[in-house]
């Protein structure tokens, strides 16, 4: 995660990288949005795998260190900022082409290939789970990755510290990335008033089988899956702080009910891109729909 604002619209699961997207100036004065992704990770409850897709689901939400410079303590998804090698041509790849990626996106094929490929790499960097697998699994039953081996390990910090690219850890490996297993869900913009601002495109995604999600980015002090039905009166009784965005994925997810759910939503990746208002003598998020939430305080209690 790093201390970015992206899997949050205001403040992903950490923070992008220098050099990864273009900053500047818009026409008006506002800060330039850098792009982002972030992955809601999901599975059948209790971790099920036969017939788990019409049963009950969650989601993984981490919670930031309250030593972090922006939203401490907030609970947030897997992801971060785009960085410039994300968009490398020569990835390996399966699933919808580019094209299809960039049209259901709203953006280019470079910038389609880059948010796919950030969304894989975070969520790897920070939970340890990889959403890619052997060429000739692709459409199959993908192997089962343990990505927690000592030799992993090099490969996911490397990607950290930017030593190794993604694009050489899969094909020295001899994996593609499974595009086909994100699934585009929302995209939110920060705040035009904000001095740090994300264009953040969030994904959906079951967990593989036979991976396990680990708390390995540094960033988190918990890691929870979490049944977002149950999430809202969490948020609401203080004792899960999140920023708008995480409020409302969860909202949809919980409307969604059940991985069938989620795969079956119809979704159009529009931009969501809320402001900040005082109401009522506190600072409010306003999403275009007219639903206002609160920031989340450093001292609420998780």
């Amino acid at each position: 995660m790093r201390d970015d604002p992206a899997g949050d619209g205001t403040v992903r699961d950490g923070t992008s990288r220098e050099g990864a997207a273009p900053s500047g100036s818009a026409p008006d004065g506002a800060v330039a949005p850098r792009p982002a992704a972030t992955v809601m990770l999901l599975r059948a409850r209790g971790g099920v795998r036969d017939g788990g897709a019409g049963g009950p689901m969650e989601v993984l939400l981490m919670r930031r260190v309250r030593s972090m410079g922006f939203a401490p303590g907030a609970f947030v998804f897997p992801g971060g900022g785009v960085d410039a090698r994300d968009a490398d041509g020569d990835l390996p790849w399966t699933g919808p082409g580019l094209g299809e990626w960039a049209r259901t996106l709203g953006t280019d094929v470079r910038m389609a290939r880059a948010l796919v490929c950030a969304a894989v790499r975070e969520t790897f960097e920070e939970t340890g789970v990889l959403l890619a697998s052997e060429p000739g699994r692709a459409g199959g039953e993908p192997i089962t990755l343990d990505t927690s081996s000592e030799d992993w390990e090099r490969d996911r910090l490397g990607l950290i510290d930017r030593s190794r690219s993604f694009t050489e850890v899969l094909s020295r490996r001899g994996l593609v990335l499974r595009s086909e297993w994100l699934r585009a869900w929302s995209r939110w913009i920060t705040p035009r008033a904000e001095p740090r601002r994300y264009d953040t495109w969030f994904f959906a995604a079951e967990l593989p089988p036979g991976q396990v999600a680990r708390d390995v980015g540094g960033e988190a002090d918990l890691t929870r899956w979490t049944d977002p039905a149950e999430v809202r009166g969490e948020w609401e009784a203080g004792r899960m702080p999140m920023l708008p965005p995480t409020v409302a994925a969860c909202a949809e997810l919980a409307d969604c009910r059940t991985l069938r759910g989620v795969r079956e939503a119809r979704r159009d990746i529009v931009p969501i891109e809320p402001v900040v208002r005082e109401i009522g003598g506190q600072t409010r998020v306003v999403a275009p729909n007219g639903v206002d939430y609160p920031l989340p305080k450093p001292d609420a209690t998780p």
